[in-house]
């Protein structure tokens, strides 16, 4: 370990300097790397931020009453109507609905208003050299993170973002960063910090990337028993793979016709009023859990892109003229 002032000086810091060693290999400049190592801090608040990450359950209305806000819901189509000629754009090349994008975004950043303060270098530095049992996770995110400064010619110094690293609009994780960002208003650079253009793009890519269907549904309505059935594996962030004859055997019911093959996600959420609604994930709900692995998050996800679509048509947006977005 090196001094308190520079705890992660490559000089003195095996890990630091093995990274640097493995970067400089692929292209970045020693010299470079041992001053923004030099320069990171350890952060006790993120070591402590994640080892308190797997909070309380929430319930479903819990955790929907977090996202399903009414400012959230217009603030989203106000996003839309921001940059339309991005959405449209993303619809053609990717085939992902804006709503789902919008929603995403709305969800990670509230459309960009709370991008994270954490410095980036510091988190990722802490996690990467002091986390218990992550830290070759990190170490790849950190090394990540400092090609992707380097190659953009951004102070890594002054980048903000989660406490676990997660950047810009979409809060991308440093190698989804590498792997799915976009210039997406061909401007020369994949700016998902500031630039909500490039993040529309990327989302989308995301989402296409991961096997997004185009057209196809994300989840159905359904009945089912009063209580959760203890037969049937539920909430699950796989592949969709129940039969309808399962569900039929555990007394849940599709509310929509659907082709006697299919498989379906059983998913059973818990009501304000402890009552069960039932729903059933198709494809897209599990490239949503791609995203964040969770089936909660999917149905927020879900639900808000929704809700955004509804008071996109009561307010009557309009298309893109042709006017440059911004």
């Amino acid at each position: 370990m090196a001094e308190d002032g520079h705890p992660f000086d490559p000089g003195h810091h095996s890990g630091a300097q093995a990274l640097v060693e493995s970067l400089e290999g692929e292209g970045l400049p020693s010299d470079w790397l041992n001053r923004q190592l030099r320069q990171a801090r350890l952060r006790q608040p993120v070591l402590d931020a994640m080892a308190g990450a797997a909070e309380r359950h929430l319930e479903w209305h819990e955790y929907r009453d977090i996202f399903m806000t009414q400012q959230r819901i217009e603030e989203g189509v106000e996003f839309q109507q921001a940059h339309q000629e991005a959405f449209a754009k993303a619809e053609d090349v990717y085939g992902v609905p804006r709503d789902i994008i919008t929603a995403i975004i709305g969800v990670e950043t509230y459309y960009g208003r709370y991008r994270g303060d954490h410095p980036v270098l510091d988190s990722l530095a802490t996690l990467a050299f002091e986390h218990p049992s992550r830290g070759d996770f990190f170490t790849r995110e950190l090394g990540a993170f400092l090609q992707i400064a380097y190659e953009q010619q951004v102070d890594p110094v002054v980048l903000k973002g989660s406490y676990a690293g997660a950047m810009g609009y979409p809060q991308f994780i440093p190698t989804s960063y590498q792997a799915y960002a976009v210039d997406f208003d061909e401007d020369g650079q994949r700016d998902l910090w500031n630039n909500p253009v490039d993040a529309i793009g990327s989302v989308a890519n995301y989402f296409a990337e991961h096997g997004w269907q185009e057209g196809g549904a994300v989840y159905y309505p359904a009945k089912g028993p009063e209580t959760a059935p203890s037969d049937l594996t539920i909430n699950q962030i796989t592949p969709p793979d129940t039969s309808l004859e399962a569900l039929e055997s555990a007394g849940i019911t599709p509310d929509v016709a659907l082709n006697k093959s299919a498989t379906v996600t059983p998913l059973v959420l818990t009501l304000s009023d402890g009552q069960l609604t039932y729903r059933l994930g198709d494809h897209n709900f599990y490239v949503i859990t791609r995203y964040n692995h969770s089936h909660l998050y999917a149905m927020a996800v879900a639900e808000l892109a929704e809700a955004i679509a509804a008071e996109a048509q009561e307010v009557g947006v309009k298309e893109p003229q042709g006017e440059d977005d911004a």
